[in-house]
């Protein structure tokens, strides 16, 4: 036996690292295994990296568009060289960060791939550590669409947010939060942007209000959108690809598929530990993380409905604390919202209006665009709005939405007062500063009784 531990984490990702940060703090022995960078794939080849591409393209969109605020840019170009430095320079910044912090705690940083024994203990290469308690935090992997390999002209999101130049046209299969950035980012870029989705709305899993919001702004900033239609007969050759979609085809320079993610549980002994799956493929688990093995958790990607790394890093602070046998709460996966950063932005907690009236729910629904608050105006948030779907009798708020350009900051707000038991008329009674655009939760609020006052 190598040595030993109180808890071992395999994956450094947002939810790894903060459960091993956790653990340090309880006094916990602690040590990350990680066949990568600290980090994982969030920070190095997936969250970071895009919203670092995004916030660029949000800049280069800004110049190009500010002359009517008085700002005049002659001659904005890209330099996609130094994108793509800015990019890798903010992950590795951020990547030696989380080893500053697992220093910081004493927390031991292990590379390789960690995987699980027949006694719950984790071996990395030829060595074995003895562990208390092991909790999973290894991630999901791409998916391709069926018939379809990944290669040189098809990539996974990974390899469209690192491209070593721009290209002049670019297919994305999958319009959920991924597809949609990526989409986002590259037309803003001036990239010919065709976005294809096999159901029948773009960002399928929000509320229906929204997503069209999101698809009038896109299909005017030029973004070419299919949906109900699958994919098919995908020739990838030297230069191009080629696909049908619906009854139309078209040629690209990439194909990027970001259809969805499966977990990352290739390699990590779970048969021979005793932790099962479900049905799905994913790590079954109870409210306190725990796997089948007792002294074997998992969090993140691997287990639960949503992939989110917020939702993973919490995950990881119950799993350790649980562990390490103090009083914990599990994590309410109905209040984990859902951020999506293309432009506009797009965040939501709960249930969409189409869920909870399926769920037999009588409700009513308050609506308020941002473009009828101050700070609308003021800063061009023209497409903006804001939804909260209410249970008609006591008020409660079974799901609130909110689409404009910093939506994903507004939605905390949102998910404080679900979490507090607040009632859509608390919310309509708290004085909210004034010009911002969460003014548009206020008037949301007051709007389920009719009285919103900048509607």
């Amino acid at each position: 036996m190598a040595d030993s531990f109180d808890q071992i984490v395999i994956g450094g990702g947002p939810g790894g690292y903060v459960a091993a940060i956790r653990a340090a703090q309880l006094g916990q022995r602690t040590a990350v295994v990680e066949r990568d960078k600290a980090g994982g794939r969030c920070l190095n080849y997936a969250c970071i990296p895009a919203k670092t591409v995004l916030r660029t393209a949000e800049i280069f969109h800004e110049a190009q568009n500010s002359a009517e605020l008085g700002v005049v840019v002659e001659g904005a170009s890209l330099d996609w060289e130094a994108l793509q430095k800015r990019r890798a320079d903010v992950s590795a910044t951020l990547s030696g960060g989380v080893e500053g912090l697992w220093k910081k705690n004493k927390i031991e940083f292990i590379q390789g791939d960690g995987s699980l024994t027949a006694e719950g203990n984790v071996k990395v290469g030829d060595e074995v550590y003895e562990a208390k308690a092991v909790t999973l935090a290894t991630g999901s992997v791409a998916l391709p669409i069926p018939g379809v390999e990944f290669g040189d002209r098809v990539l996974d999101t990974w390899g469209a947010w690192s491209l070593a130049e721009r290209p002049g046209r670019i297919a994305v299969v999958g319009a959920g939060a991924s597809g949609a950035e990526l989409a986002s980012a590259y037309a803003r870029f001036g990239t010919d942007v065709v976005l294809i989705e096999m159901l029948d709305q773009v960002l399928p899993a929000e509320d229906r209000d929204m997503a069209k919001v999101v698809e009038r702004v896109f299909k005017r900033e030029g973004i070419e959108i299919s949906t109900g239609a699958p994919v098919q007969n995908v020739e990838a050759g030297a230069d191009s690809v080629k696909l049908t979609y619906g009854e139309a085809t078209t040629e690209v320079e990439y194909l990027c598929i970001a259809g969805g993610r499966g977990p990352d549980v290739e390699g990590l002994g779970l048969q021979e530990a005793g932790v099962e799956l479900e049905e799905n493929g994913k790590v079954k688990v109870d409210e306190f993380q725990r796997t089948t093995n007792s002294k074997v958790f998992a969090i993140g990607d691997l287990v639960n409905a949503k992939a989110l790394a917020h939702k993973a890093s919490e995950e990881g602070v119950v799993a350790v604390e649980t562990a390490a046998g103090v009083e914990t709460y599990p994590v309410d996966q109905g209040l984990v919202a859902g951020a999506t950063f293309c432009h506009p932005q797009v965040a939501s907690v709960g249930l969409t209006e189409a869920q909870a009236k399926e769920a037999g729910h009588d409700v009513k629904v308050g609506k308020q665009k941002i473009s009828g608050e101050g700070a609308g105006t003021v800063y061009d948030d023209k497409d903006g709005m804001v939804k909260l779907v209410v249970e008609t009798k006591y008020g409660e708020i079974l799901g609130a939405h909110a689409v404009g350009n910093r939506a994903c900051d507004m939605i905390a707000e949102l998910v404080a007062t679900m979490a507090l038991e607040g009632g859509h008329q608390e919310l309509a009674r708290i004085v909210h500063p004034h010009p911002t655009v969460s003014e548009a939760i206020l008037d949301a609020a007051r709007a389920v009784d009719g009285w919103a006052i900048h509607a």
